[in-house]
Order: structure tokens, then C-alpha cells, then sequence
């Protein structure tokens, strides 16, 4: 049986990788920037990874709040998840197709563009994580929050075959 002391912290673990990952990519994104030419799939990059430090800070409050955060960070998710796939494509080709030397920006060592593609994909799977935990988080606390009500309004007589007491 699902319980949100489950989803909580399992959603604050994912919540955490995920941020972190995004801060790794902007660092790591940053830095290919301030070494060489500035391509578009680096600004793409580092634009995605700026503006989802700051979008995925509600998400680490919404284990705590399902009830009045969590639609508003589950679209959040939704979207950065199509962001950040758009990104690891974005990377993949430009580090996998060709000499990975010649890729943006040229000259940097293989091993710093494979950690970055490697990063974009982990915050990728983990908004995509974190969007499936968030919709089952919010069920585990709708299901333990929501009131029982009886279907006859609490009037109840005793059972249906029980004999009717004449007056």
C-alpha cells in the first residue's frame, strides 16, 4: 500500500538528484562558454540548466505541500522533461556524430562533453522520475486526507434484512 511516508522521501531524494544535476550542467556548460565559441546547443544548454535551477526549487517544498504545489510542479516537469530530452539530443549529436574534439567547442577534452551529456541525461530521467513520484504522491495523500462518507448521510437503521418494528 502506497503511503506518502514512502513518496516523500523518495520525491526529496529525486527532487535533490535532479537539481543537483541541473547545477553540474550549468557549471559544466558555463565553462565550455568561457573556453570557445558560443553554438547554439551550448546556449540552448546553459539557458535550460539556468532557468531550471531556479523552476525546480518549489519542487523540494512539494513533498511537504502535495495538496497546493504539486499540479504546479508536476507542469513544470512536464515541460522541462521535453527541455531537457531536447537537450541530451542537442548533445549527443554534437559529441557523438563526429571527432568529439572537433565538437563545440573545439578543443576541450572528450572526457568534460561525454560528463555533461551524461549530466543532462540524469536531470532528464530524474524530472521524468520526479513527474511519475509527484502524480503518485499526490494520490497517496488525497487517498490518507480524503473524509469517509457513509451513502446513507449517517441516518443508518441497522441491516437491510433486520424486521421492520411495528408501531
Amino acid at each position: 500500500m502506497l503511503s506518502t511516508s514512502i513518496t516523500r522521501p523518495l520525491l526529496l531524494v529525486t527532487r535533490v538528484m535532479q537539481w543537483s544535476s541541473a547545477v553540474i550542467v550549468m557549471g559544466i556548460t558555463s565553462y565550455f562558454i568561457h573556453k570557445g565559441p558560443r553554438g547554439l546547443s551550448l546556449k540552448y544548454q546553459e539557458i535550460i540548466s539556468t532557468i531550471s535551477v531556479v523552476f525546480f526549487i518549489p519542487a523540494f517544498v512539494s513533498p511537504f505541500m502535495p495538496s497546493t504545489l504539486s499540479k504546479f510542479v508536476l507542469l513544470i516537469d512536464v515541460v522541462f522533461s521535453y527541455l531537457w530530452l531536447t537537450a541530451f539530443i542537442f548533445a549527443a549529436q554534437d559529441y557523438n556524430k563526429h571527432n568529439c574534439r572537433l565538437g563545440p567547442p573545439p578543443g576541450v577534452a572528450c572526457s568534460k562533453k561525454h560528463a555533461n551529456e551524461a549530466f543532462i541525461f540524469l536531470t532528464f530521467i530524474f524530472t521524468f522520475f520526479g513527474m511519475f513520484l509527484e502524480v503518485l504522491s499526490l494520490w497517496a495523500y488525497r487517498r490518507e486526507n480524503t473524509p469517509v462518507r457513509e451513502k446513507t448521510g449517517g441516518a443508518h437503521g441497522g441491516p437491510a434484512d433486520a424486521p421492520v418494528a411495528q408501531a
